[in-house]
């Protein structure tokens, strides 16, 4: 079975959050720039993903075509 994920549960998700907080609290500055370089990444990468699925299916009109895997087909 799946592990369910935080972002599932608001309430679990906002005690993940305090804790992330208070972590924060505790990490040595030399880090901070890093974690923040992390935290953007994840965000650039949702919204990467977020952006692939939203062009998937109106990209799936040109790609799921006989002619389309006629073409693929020597390849």
């Amino acid at each position: 079975m799946a592990k369910p994920k935080v972002s599932d549960n608001p309430v679990i998700a906002s005690v993940a959050k305090e804790l992330i907080t208070r972590e924060l609290e505790q990490v040595p500055e030399a880090y901070i720039g890093e974690i923040l370089d992390f935290i953007r990444f994840l965000k650039a990468k949702n919204g990467s993903i977020a952006i692939a699925l939203a062009s998937e299916s109106s990209l799936g009109k040109d790609w799921l075509r006989p002619e389309e895997d006629d073409a693929w087909r020597s390849l």
